[in-house]
């Protein structure tokens, strides 16, 4: 993480800047720049990045991915009707 600190401000205090705002958006930081001007602390921060799994409404289950599903399920899954097939067509259409 790299912290920038401008103005007069010791050590500590950087580092409670940085324990208050992963804390509050239990997040963590991957950069702080510290701008003090008298009693007023500007802080400007940026966030690592938060990997993002895709979810999906599959037969009334929110899923990520199917690969812990039973042989039941993933027939379900496999024999429910598809409304649109990968070229465009409705499945109505191919049958």
């Amino acid at each position: 993480m790299y912290v920038n600190i401008t103005g007069n401000a010791d050590p500590r205090e950087a580092q409670n800047y940085v324990d208050y705002l992963q804390n509050k958006y239990n997040r963590k930081l991957e950069s702080l720049d510290i701008n003090i001007d008298g009693d007023h602390a500007e802080l400007n921060y940026k966030f690592e990045p938060v990997k993002i799994e895709r979810i999906r409404r599959i037969t009334g289950y929110l899923v990520g991915t199917m690969d812990h599903w039973n042989d039941a399920k993933s027939a379900e899954e496999r024999d429910r009707v598809k409304h649109m097939s990968a070229g465009g067509e409705s499945a109505m259409e191919t049958l």
